[in-house]
């Protein structure tokens, strides 16, 4: 099976505990996570080969991460230790009507100082057979937008397939370059695309006609049909795109599916009425994670897209970033077995 790369930020998770607002009591739960370490720990969990490729600080907190991933089974033999600091999240989780709050402190971390010529891609790539990466990475500083492309780069050198979840943080683009800036010089050496419908729209400038706005619940699939007809048409390098199809109906109860389109044939997967989530952080890595075994491992890409969306239903019932499920698990979902009764 393919060997994955995978490439980004991870950073101290701190979070209040069950649903209290930010030192409603004087704790916070401390753990790991960032989008690309995410879909690497998910990878690992189905077997996969995979690596991590970040910068991290020389200090205890670097080194609690490292062999947190390890522990994983994560391959983090190329990420690179540095004198600097560890990025942080904070995280309150929402309820019914109040949504979550994330607040990022991640200025001046070890990778925000990162610049191209620090990671040795030759040898990070070496064996591999598919690279992936995220929108977030290339957000955080100049310096990390140049590592990203760099990588990208050498990757499609060295004869691997991309993918990249172009995932549009708004906080986060605060160096002087905004998200289509980068994005549209990145997604050029891009063969599979994940995305939801603002990260078409703020990170490639692109938007369908009529199509609806982020801020509603309701979704038009047609629209996101053309939206990713679009997308190849302006990247003729891109082999196939992935959308995540998130309706809120509150902070507890979400419906989630995903479509994908390969130019040809269009997908759309099952739909899944997750009520009760416990953790909708990870959400979108687990579905990238899912995918990217899905595309690996299937001889079909519906039967990968359902392995996705399936995967990523399952997180929303775990609590932190990682997604730490099975594959039997996930494939027990996709044939029905969704009633939550006790395995014995």
């Amino acid at each position: 099976m393919a060997k994955v790369v995978t490439f980004g930020e991870i950073m101290l998770r701190l979070k209040s505990p069950g649903y209290e607002r930010f030192f409603q009591s004087p704790s916070l739960e401390a753990t790991f996570g960032g989008g690309e370490a995410n879909v690497s720990v998910s990878l690992a969990n189905y077997g996969m080969d995979t690596a991590f490729v970040s910068v991290l600080p020389k200090n205890d907190i670097g080194e609690a991460c490292v062999r947190e991933l390890r522990g994983f089974g994560v391959d983090v033999s190329n990420i690179v230790r540095r004198e600097g600091r560890m990025g942080i999240y904070y995280l309150e989780t929402g309820a019914v009507q109040r949504p979550s709050k994330v607040i990022y402190d991640r200025a001046g971390s070890a990778i925000c100082e990162a610049k191209p010529g620090d990671i040795d891609w030759k040898k990070a790539f070496d064996g591999a057979a598919w690279f992936h990466l995220t929108g977030i990475t290339p957000a955080i500083s100049q310096g990390a937008a140049d590592l990203s492309l760099e990588a990208v780069k050498a990757a499609k050198a060295m004869g691997l397939h991309v993918s990249c979840d172009l995932n549009y943080r708004k906080n986060l683009w605060k160096y002087g370059k905004t998200a289509d800036q980068v994005m549209t010089e990145l997604v050029r050496y891009v063969d599979t695309v994940i995305a939801n419908e603002e990260d078409f729209q703020k990170s490639l400038l692109l938007k369908a006609e009529s199509a609806h706005s982020v801020e509603e619940g309701e979704l038009n699939i047609e629209q996101y049909k053309a939206i990713a007809r679009l997308a190849m048409d302006t990247y003729p390098n891109i082999q196939r795109v992935a959308i995540t199809l998130r309706e809120s109906k509150s902070a507890n109860h979400n419906d989630w599916s995903a479509c994908l389109y390969n130019g040809k044939d269009f997908f759309l997967s099952r739909k899944y009425r997750i009520t009760d989530i416990v953790d909708r952080v990870g959400g979108g890595d687990s579905f990238g994670g899912g995918l990217i075994y899905g595309l690996n491992t299937y001889e079909d890409e519906k039967t990968a897209l359902e392995f996705a969306v399936a995967a990523s239903c399952l997180k929303h019932t775990i609590g932190g970033d990682f997604n730490r499920v099975s594959v039997a698990e996930v494939e027990s979902l996709m044939k029905g077995s969704g009633s939550g009764r006790v395995q014995r």
